[in-house]
């Protein structure tokens, strides 16, 4: 018997929870919208993991959820 959950597997309601205005390549995250590079959240928070952060590299979505 397999106690894998599936659930996870399934995109985030997809195309029709979009957020057109959050573009995001980050297929791990439970928040993608899996058939088009976008997330499917209302907003997103953005941090930092730096203490004086001078690159877009510093940044990261706080919102991530991994599948």
């Amino acid at each position: 018997i397999s106690t894998r959950d599936w659930s996870s597997d399934v995109c985030s309601s997809d195309l029709m929870n979009k957020n057109e205005s959050i573009k995001c390549t980050v297929e791990q995250c439970k928040h993608h919208a899996c058939s088009e590079n976008y997330c499917t959240l209302n907003s997103i928070s953005i941090g930092t993991h730096e203490p004086n952060p001078t690159v877009a590299e510093c940044t990261d979505c706080q919102s991530f959820v991994l599948k």
